[in-house]
């Protein structure tokens, strides 16, 4: 069964990158991509990929030769152009609109929702999140981009660490239909 998973890292304070948009503190951190809920393992389970247009652009900035190798949803209100051979799809509509499509390019494997926050919050608003994998550093940034704006109900299910990180698995506990 796909889910839709948030698979991302934040500081101890809870955000996914610094005020003026650097992951520097992330990316100076010791972890194994192969070691407990390391993102060898996991992309292996991923069939398609959401970002938000920070994201994309940041991504595209910092590290231009990364493209997921699979389907790739942006999530826009801009025009933005996408690199010569990758399967980008530009939208401005709710997710809940193109999640069904999501989940047929992904082929029974999972939907990895990159980032942003908001975005991935927008998803479990609309009930579609099931999972975040979150890997904590241990660092404080005291602001920036945080790592989940708004409420949501979780449940650990699995806890581990991973060099200097304690990563957990969550599942998204969803309201109960009144």
């Amino acid at each position: 069964m796909t889910r839709t998973v948030y698979y991302t890292a934040t500081s101890l304070d809870g955000f996914i990158a610094s005020v003026d948009h650097s992951l520097d503190w992330l990316l100076s951190r010791e972890n194994d991509a192969g070691g407990p809920m390391g993102y060898d393992g996991f992309i292996t389970g991923i069939g398609a990929v959401v970002m938000g247009a920070t994201t994309y652009l940041w991504v595209r900035e910092h590290d231009p030769d990364w493209l997921p190798e699979k389907p790739t949803w942006v999530f826009t209100h801009r025009d933005l152009t996408a690199p010569p051979g990758a399967d980008l799809r530009f939208t401005a509509e709710d997710p809940a609109r193109v999640h069904a499509a999501m989940v047929e390019a992904a082929a029974g494997r999972d939907v990895w929702v990159v980032g942003g926050g908001d975005l991935a919050g927008q998803f479990a608003d609309r009930g579609l999140l099931d999972e975040v994998v979150v890997a904590i550093a241990p660092v404080t940034l005291g602001g920036g981009a945080p790592l989940l704006p708004r409420r949501v109900e979780l449940v650990v299910r699995e806890r581990a660490r991973n060099g200097e990180f304690l990563c957990v698995r969550y599942d998204v506990v969803r309201p109960s239909p009144t």
